[in-house]
């Protein structure tokens, strides 16, 4: 079950209609479990205020958890896969947390400020990571805790020349603002997706930690006309729009972050060692992923939107699954899918959705060939009897 979290002010603004649970929408105050809006009206036009920078999005129900100490940085380079140990204060990076085996056992946002490593990730994986991180402190000098109750984050994307809707805290002299990323190759990382084309430049996505009591000013001067806001599902449809994976949407629990394309962002090729490192190199250097991220552009004729976990049908047989799905102001209806690896990009696909079937056209995003990167060659097997006509 998803944790609990206080609900949101911004839950209370005109309009607002929230999550539920399962990741439905539901009227505001309808099920105590919601605590953030899925929209507030309008989801085409709140997509639209945040493409031009002029709109925050209520993301409060995420969790925060902080790492303090001499030796923090230098201690998560050693257990994640980016590149920490040199993170200056401001910089924002992405770090994944693998296995033994190299799947996905949680993804991290962090901004450090110079005095604390602020690790931004979603509800459900905070109390798991934050007690995980406790335990490999050993003898080093780092604190971990849980901020979630005092500390909220707030999303706004911020082309060119716009600066935050709302000032970020900044408790050590650093204004604490997270820069995805995504829009760009980061360095030590790589791209499967073709390069042209991307996406990923038009989501020039932020967060913004606050103090979680400022919330009630933010909603004051939302009501009042001086700050315009959007929900969740607006910033989904972005979000899927520039094929940026999530890891409560496209991670299940046999993603390795070649699936999804995630090395470009969040792993580092050639830093030291880390758990799950040895899968991370071999199926990039030998290897194929068995499963890969597609853009499906739906049917709409039906106004149905398939939910997670809807399957993807290729002649009837099943060869993959929807992770997330929006109706984009320009695309129209999307969705994310994780297909098996050697699906024909032409194929003709269908997606089941409450016992439609809806048209899909695939957009490669990691391609059939991705991976075996080192071109080395295979050699026989000793003793093997070459294959002949």
């Amino acid at each position: 079950m998803p944790e609990s979290r206080p609900v949101s002010s911004l839950l209370a603004l005109p309009g607002a209609v929230a999550i539920a649970v399962d990741g439905t929408a539901v009227a505001a105050g309808a099920d105590q479990a919601t605590t953030v809006a899925a929209h507030y009206g309008d989801p085409v036009g709140e997509q639209r205020m945040l493409v031009a920078g002029r709109a925050i999005v209520d993301l409060s129900d995420r969790g925060v958890i902080t790492v303090s100490g001499p030796d923090r940085l230098t201690w998560l380079d050693s257990l994640t896969s980016q590149s920490l140990a040199a993170l200056a204060p401001g910089q924002s990076a992405e770090t994944l947390l693998l296995d033994p085996n190299g799947r996905l056992e949680h993804s991290i946002r962090i901004i450090d400020d110079g005095v604390t490593a602020w690790l931004l990730v979603d509800a459900a994986q905070t109390t798991a990571l934050a007690a995980w991180l406790d335990r490999m402190r050993f003898m080093l000098r780092v604190e971990v805790a849980d901020a979630t109750a005092d500390w909220a984050t707030l999303g706004q994307l911020l082309p060119t020349g716009v600066d935050p809707l709302v000032v970020p805290a900044a408790p050590n002299g650093m204004p604490l603002i997270w820069h995805d990323p995504w829009s760009a190759v980061q360095a030590g990382g790589w791209q499967y997706a073709a390069d042209d084309g991307h996406p990923a430049g038009e989501y020039p996505a932020v967060e913004l930690l606050v103090e979680r009591a400022r919330l009630d000013e933010i909603a004051a001067a939302a009501r009042a006309g001086d700050l315009a806001v959007a929900g969740t599902f607006a910033l989904d449809a972005l979000r899927i729009a520039a094929w940026r994976p999530r890891f409560g949407a496209e991670v299940d629990d046999r993603t390795i972050p070649h699936e999804l394309d995630w090395l470009r962002s969040a792993v580092h090729l050639s830093k030291g060692c880390y758990r799950g490192q040895e899968t991370v190199a071999k199926v990039h250097n030998l290897g194929h992923p068995p499963r890969r991220l597609v853009m499906l552009h739906l049917d709409g004729s039906d106004a149905l939107l398939p939910g997670r976990g809807s399957p993807v049908l290729h002649e009837g047989a099943p060869v993959g699954t929807i992770t997330s799905s929006a109706r984009h102001h320009e695309l129209g209806p999307i969705a994310l899918a994780v297909v098996k690896r050697l699906l024909d990009p032409a194929a003709v696909l269908v997606v089941e959705a409450d016992g439609v079937a809806i048209a899909a056209a695939q957009q490669v995003i990691v391609p059939p060939d991705a991976g075996a990167t080192a071109g080395v060659p295979r050699i026989p097997r000793l003793g093997a009897v070459p294959r002949t006509g």
